[in-house]
Formats: structure tokens, sequence, C-alpha cells
């Protein structure tokens, strides 16, 4: 079970710095003043610059560089990042949202000159924030240079702690103390970052929740995000990620037009590849109004009605250029031989088996399993479905292993194939990759319920092989988008968490002694038993809880490259 430590006092962070912004303490891990900033925009001043929402993400050298992001209720005068006596003015990002018309106003401050490892204390502040006198104040670490161990943490599909919005419940204010209670170097989070597409009419405001209930550890240290079908919005730019984009600066992908939407970092001896698989999946599950009713953007937007039967499916939008860079960046990844790792991040699912989610998708088996297979990737951690699963480690595939729900026919769901089904504990990442769904961030929804076979009880998944788009229903003007078209006999699948749709993942890097020898990977999942509003298996009734407490340990260990 995680330990808990008390946030210090905006000032008290500030104790030890130095002239250059490095702490001097000596205490290793950074620690935070972060508050809680749950004041409306009526509570504001006209004019009012005062941070917000302050979050972390690596630059393109995570061990000099960092960005700090924020944003303020109105447009900020000279917005600005203060590190000792080095002042970094902020570039100012603002949108209006296509549907509701509300402007918001962000800031991002680029970083760079940093010390691998170092310990920094910094300020965030504006000429005409709310309170000059006592400006926001945290920490953060950079990352180590060279062959390092280190901690990262994941999930996906948080929400925000405000119930009021669709899909949010008060178990993400715990999920994010969570991360803080590991303090690890960075967190993952796989997708679905806050849900404002699912209610439309208030998308500012679902993000400005999401973004406060996240500064307490985002503010501290990076939280490195990846698109998932909940981030597309309509009438917010033309793969509608206007509102994720404005907010999060990420590393460079070099692609001319896809920015921010996929992008890679490396850590130590682990290359971390996040990609947005909206671009590859069948599944159609982005925006979309059901009706009757149709969409209707405020009038300042100038945007048309959007009407029932509508949905924003982006599937091969970027017209190859995304996996194209993901085999570029694979190959020079395994031609480094200060790289051991390779860890993806997505947020939809190769390898799910969930019953009562959206299971699994053959646009990404199709596009980047045989580049995974082909480069060794040793991890994918993705979101989507609200559970917990791990893998086997898998190479290669099954043709025709799955069967059409609708005609009971073989259908080629080009099926992951285990390299082995004993649950050692212990995983050669060099022989097969491991898929884990983190779907468990806080959203009200847990699907923790999973696929059994109706004849033989073996656990079975579903498969999406084209898109679902949507069809009438038998209720006039009213649509539905229909589940997966297939199944399969999950053979890959190894574990899964029937007790609680709530969890988090601990990584801790052990990057070996000598060259030549085996690096390894300790995975822990912590879960959070009894946070489900209501557990599937038993009906209890259920709240949200801070206890999180361990579900299972494994290792992952290759030979080291160099």
């Amino acid at each position: 079970m995680p330990t808990r430590r008390t946030p210090l006092s905006r000032r008290q962070v500030l104790v030890g710095a130095g002239s250059t912004g490095l702490l001097t303490a000596g205490t290793g891990t950074a620690q935070a003043a972060t508050t809680r900033l749950g004041r409306t925009r009526s509570q504001h001043a006209a004019g009012d610059g005062t941070p917000e929402q302050i979050h972390l993400t690596w630059g393109d050298e995570p061990s000099t560089s960092i960005v700090v992001s924020w944003a303020s209720p109105d447009r900020a005068t000279r917005p600005r990042v203060r590190i000792g006596r080095r002042v970094i003015p902020a570039e100012q990002r603002q949108y209006t949202d296509g549907v509701n018309g509300e402007t918001v106003w962000t800031y991002h401050a680029r970083v760079g000159g940093l010390r691998p490892g170092g310990n920094y204390a910094y300020v965030v502040t504006a000429d005409n924030e709310g309170n000059p006198a006592d400006p926001f104040t945290s920490t953060f670490r950079t990352a180590p240079a060279g062959r390092r161990p280190f901690r990262f943490t994941s999930f996906g599909d948080l929400a925000t702690s405000n119930s009021k919005w669709v899909q949010s419940y008060g178990q993400s204010a715990f999920a994010v103390e969570a991360v803080e209670s590991f303090q690890p170097l960075f967190h993952l989070l796989n997708g679905d970052l806050c849900y404002a597409n699912l209610n439309p009419d208030t998308q500012p405001e679902v993000w400005r929740d999401f973004g406060n209930n996240n500064q307490p550890s985002a503010a501290n240290r990076p939280w490195m995000p990846c698109p998932g079908n909940h981030e597309v919005e309509f009438g917010n730019g033309p793969q509608g990620f206007t509102s994720y984009l404005t907010r999060y600066t990420l590393p460079d992908n070099r692609v001319p037009g896809f920015s921010g939407r996929w992008y890679s970092f490396r850590v130590g001896s682990v290359l971390f590849v996040s990609l947005d698989a909206d671009d590859v999946v069948y599944q159609d599950a982005a925006a979309f109004v059901a009706g009757p009713a149709p969409l209707t953007p405020a009038k300042s937007t100038g945007n048309p009605l959007v009407e029932p039967g509508t949905s924003f499916y982006l599937r091969g939008y970027s017209m190859g250029a995304q996996t194209a860079w993901l085999e570029r960046t694979l190959t020079h990844a395994r031609r480094n031989p200060e790289i051991d790792w390779i860890i993806v991040q997505m947020h939809q699912c190769a390898a799910s088996s969930s019953a009562t989610g959206n299971g699994s998708d053959l646009g990404i088996r199709t596009e980047w399993l045989p580049l995974f297979d082909r480069y060794e990737v040793d991890l994918v951690l993705s979101g989507h479905d609200h559970d917990y699963e791990r893998s086997f480690p898998c190479r290669g595939h099954d043709t025709d292993a799955g069967t059409e729900v609708a005609t009971g026919a073989a259908v080629n769901t080009m099926r992951p194939r285990p390299v082995t089904t004993t649950d050692t504990g212990e995983f050669d990442t060099s022989r097969g990759t491991v898929h884990l769904i983190l779907g468990c961030g806080g959203t009200s929804a847990p699907l923790d319920e999973y696929g059994l076979g109706t004849k033989d009880g073996s656990r079975e998944a579903k498969v999406f092989t084209h898109a679902n788009h949507p069809a009438p229903t038998s209720t006039p003007g009213v649509y539905a988008r229909s589940a997966s078209d297939a199944v399969e006999d999950a053979i890959w699948s190894a574990k899964r968490d029937t007790s609680t749709g709530y969890g988090i993942a601990v990584f801790d890097v052990d990057p070996g002694n000598e060259p030549g020898g085996r690096t390894s990977i300790k995975v822990t999942h912590y879960h959070a038993v009894g946070a489900d509003p209501v557990n599937p298996a038993t009906g209890a009734t259920g709240a949200p809880t801070p206890d999180y407490t361990e579900f299972e340990t494994f290792t992952l260990y290759r030979p080291r490259s160099g």
C-alpha cells in the first residue's frame, strides 16, 4: 500500500533553493506545493491572469529540458516562469471552443539548459495574477543521463473528480494522490483524459476541472498523455484535438501538420513511444450525436448544427504518416546501443478481453503489431477499457482464429500468438511483447467484467474488424453504434482484475550492471478494492477510496544492448 506525503506550503518549497534554481537540500525526490483551484470564472475579476491547471511535460531532451504549462481565467499579462534568477517567458495559445464559444487561454514555458537528475524549484506568475505576493511555486526533477534506475507510473481514462460531468467520479482525485504517493519521475496518461466531448456544452469547464484535479501531481512531475477517442471534439480542429493540443506541449515528432498527436522521448535506456490509435482503429468511438436533437453550437462560433447520427471518425487521417514515423523511430531505436527498452503508449487496445467494454481492434493489429514484432517492442500500455488486464508475451499471430458474431463464419482477427502460456512472473520481452490494459484511472464506469466463451467458459475477446458507424435505432431520430463484430479465444490473456476497475501500475527500471548482462523492469499493479460504484461480482455498493493495495507484481527482462 502506498505511503502518503503531506504537501508543503507554497513558500516552504523554496527553502534550500540556490540562485540557479537547483534544489540543494539533497532530498532526492522533489516535493511539491500545490493548491487546488476550484474557483469558477464568476469568482475572478475581469482580466485575471492567475495561473491554474499547472502541469509539466518533458522537453525534447528530458534530462535537460522541461515544459511548464498552465491556463488562466482570462488573458494573462506577461506570463512567465522563474527558476532562481532565470525568467522564462511563456508562449501564449488560445482557442475558442467550437460548441459553446468560450475562449480558453493557455501558456507554455520551455525551460532548457538544466542539469540531468537535478531537482529544481520554479514559480509561475503573471503581472495580473490574483495573488502576486504569493505566486504558485512547486518543484520538478529532470531525468537522469545514461543508464540509471528510475520509476514511472501509468493509467488511462481518468476523468475528473466532479461527478456532475458525464463519466466523472470521485476516484479521479484519489488516483492523482496515488501517483504522488509513489513519487515517480513521470506519469504516462493513456488517453481519454477528461471526457469533455461527452459534455459538449461545457467542454472548457470539464477540461478546467480535469487540469485542477491533476495539478497536485502534474505540477510536480511530467504527465505525458496520448490522445484517446474522447479527446475528439466537434468544432475543434481537423481531428477535433484543439482542446488537447492547446493545453499540451509535447516532444516534436518533426512530421509537418501533425505536431503533438504522436511523439517519443527517451529516459535512460528506455525509449517511450506515444501513439494516436484513433488514426488506425476500426472502431468508431469518438464524438457522436445520438439524437433525437442535434448538437447546437453557440451562434458566436459560426458553426452549423451537428445532426443526429453524425460521428467524428478519424481512421486514416494521417494517410500513413504516423505508421511511417513509427517505423523510422523503431528502426533507429533498435540500432542505438544505448537503448534497451521500447515502451509504447496508446489509448485503444490490441489485446483486451473486456466483456462490457470495447475489446480489441484489428486496425492496431494490422498496422502496428507487425512493427512491434519486427523491432521487439517490449511493452504496450493502453486504456480504453476501464479495467486491468495483462497479456502473455506475444509474437506473430494466428490466422482465421476469430468468429463473426452475425454469421458464425471464420474471420481473420490476427489473434496475437503467446510465446508462452506459463505464468511464471518473469518474462523475456526480447521474445514477445506484453500488453497491459490500464484504463483504471477514475471514471464513473468501471468495466471489470471479462469475456467467457459460452461453450467451454474459456477466455474470450471481442474484436472490431470493421467500422461500427452510427445506424438508426427503433426510436425515430435516435442512432447508435454497435459493439464489435467478432470474437476469438483470448489465449493471449494472462491476468485480469475482477475485483475492481480502478488501479495504478508502477514500473521500476533496473538498467543492469554490465554490457551484455540483463536489464529488467519490475511492474506492480495496485488496485482500489471497493471503489466500484457497484461491484459486478457481488452487487455490493462501493465508493471512492484512497486505499490502493497490491494486486500483482511481475518482472520483465531482456539482454542489455550495451
